[in-house]
């Protein structure tokens, strides 16, 4: 039964014969019970009383360890009535005893992280951060750089752009004004008539 017990605590199910598990359920259920008187007491010596029946029952320290620590929780909310019976449908070759399944009730805690693999993580988070933090500010600066420069760029080019249209402009109203000029002068001698001669002359 302290076999059978240590298994059924350390993977929370296991597979007997039908009369195994049946005889296996009383034994497991004290057991569990004892756990629970532990952690309803305050008394230090209480707790450490109940811990050493259970050991002097289980003969394994770690798998006592895991129940009074870690499986206890989940049977704090319940009065009796920790583990369930399946009865397997085909029988153990060889012999043909009818075959069981013994699990616990409710379902098993998940492991909990120990503080000293938390603070590692953090570390490793913190370590990682800056560094992302300094790639990510590299770019943006030279971004930045980057368009100050066109800015600095975009206002010279337009400056250039509007001086040479300006220039080029003055020179269209200069050839402009020059050819009208130019048509102005000869037109003119076309209106005025000639004069004719005078007589007397």
């Amino acid at each position: 039964m302290a076999n059978l017990s240590c298994s059924l605590i350390e993977h929370g199910r296991i597979k007997t014969t039908l009369a195994k598990a049946r005889a296996l359920r009383p034994a497991i259920e004290k057991i569990i019970t004892l756990a629970k008187r532990a952690k309803s007491t305050d008394d230090v010596a209480q707790k450490v009383h109940f811990r050493r029946l259970a050991i002097a029952r289980l003969r394994n320290k770690k798998a006592v360890s895991k129940l009074f620590d870690e499986l206890v929780d989940q049977f704090v909310n319940r009065n009796g009535g920790y583990t369930r019976i399946y009865k397997l449908a085909i029988p153990r070759l060889g012999d043909a005893a009818d075959m069981a399944l013994i699990e616990f009730v409710e379902e098993a805690p998940k492991k909990k992280v120990s503080k000293k693999k938390q603070t590692k993580k953090k570390t490793e988070k913190a370590d990682t951060k800056p560094a992302k933090d300094e790639q990510v500010e590299t770019p943006v600066t030279t971004s930045g750089e980057d368009d100050t420069a066109k800015d600095s760029v975009e206002p010279v080019a337009s400056d250039e752009v509007t001086t040479e249209s300006s220039d080029t402009e003055d020179q269209e109203d200069s050839s402009v004004d020059s050819t009208e000029i130019e048509e102005e002068a000869p037109s003119q001698p076309k209106d005025v008539t000639p004069e004719e001669p005078s007589e007397s002359k």
